[in-house]
C-alpha cells in the first residue's frame, strides 16, 4: 500500500507535466490569432497573403483545415465531419487522461510526451468548436520534391506538439522496452550461471 508521502509524490509527479498542455495551448492559439489579424487568408495568386520567414524555405501564409492532417476528410459533409474530428478526438483525448492518471508505469519522460500530445490535440480542437472556418495552420515548409511534395502540407503550432512529443514518446518506449529486455536478459543469465 503506498504511503501518503509517496502518492502525493506520483499526483505532483503527474500534474507538473500538465504545464506542457497548458503551454502549447496557450502558445498555439496566440499564433493562430496573430496570424488570422495580421495575415489575409491564403488565395491564389495573392502574393501579399505569404509572409518569408527564411526565403522561401519557410514562410507564412493563412489557410484553414476543416478536416484532419493532410486535408483528410475534407469532402465530407459538416455535420459528419463534426462528429467524426472533434467529439470522438475529445472522448479519445478525455480517454487519454484517465489513463495518465491511473497508469503509475509512465517514466518522467513519456508523462511530459503525452502532455506535449494531448495541449496539440486541444488546440486543434478548439479551432474545430470555436472557428467555423476549420483549424488555422501558418507554417509552410519547402520539402525539396521528397515524396512528390514540393512544400510539406501547411501546419501549426499544436501539430508540432503532437508530431515531437509523439516522437519523443516512442523513442522513449522503445529504450524502456531495451533495457527491460536487457535486464531480463542479464537476470536468466546470472540464475543459469548459480545453477552450474
Amino acid at each position: 500500500m503506498q504511503t501518503l508521502d509517496t502518492a502525493k509524490r506520483n499526483l505532483a509527479g503527474k500534474l507538473l507535466p500538465l504545464t506542457l498542455t497548458v503551454a502549447v495551448i496557450l502558445l498555439d492559439q496566440i499564433t493562430k490569432t496573430l496570424v488570422t489579424k495580421n495575415i489575409p487568408l491564403l488565395t491564389p495568386f495573392a502574393d501579399d497573403c505569404v509572409v518569408p520567414v527564411v526565403g522561401d524555405y519557410i514562410r507564412l501564409i493563412h489557410v484553414r483545415n476543416k478536416a484532419i492532417a493532410f486535408s483528410l476528410g475534407s469532402s465530407l459533409p459538416g455535420n459528419i465531419r463534426r462528429i467524426l474530428f472533434a467529439f470522438l478526438p475529445l472522448i479519445g483525448i478525455g480517454i487519454v487522461f484517465a489513463i495518465y492518471f491511473r497508469n503509475n508505469e509512465f517514466s518522467r519522460t513519456q508523462r511530459w510526451a503525452i502532455c506535449g500530445i494531448t495541449g496539440g490535440g486541444l488546440g486543434n480542437l478548439m479551432d474545430r468548436f470555436f472557428r467555423p472556418d476549420g483549424v488555422v495552420d501558418f507554417i509552410d515548409c519547402y520539402f525539396f520534391g521528397i515524396f512528390g511534395l514540393e512544400r510539406w502540407p501547411t501546419f501549426n503550432v499544436a501539430d508540432m506538439a503532437v508530431v515531437i512529443c509523439g516522437i519523443l514518446f516512442v523513442i522513449s518506449f522503445l529504450l524502456q522496452v531495451a533495457k527491460e529486455n536487457k535486464q531480463t536478459g542479464n537476470k536468466e543469465k546470472n540464475e543459469t550461471e548459480v545453477q552450474k
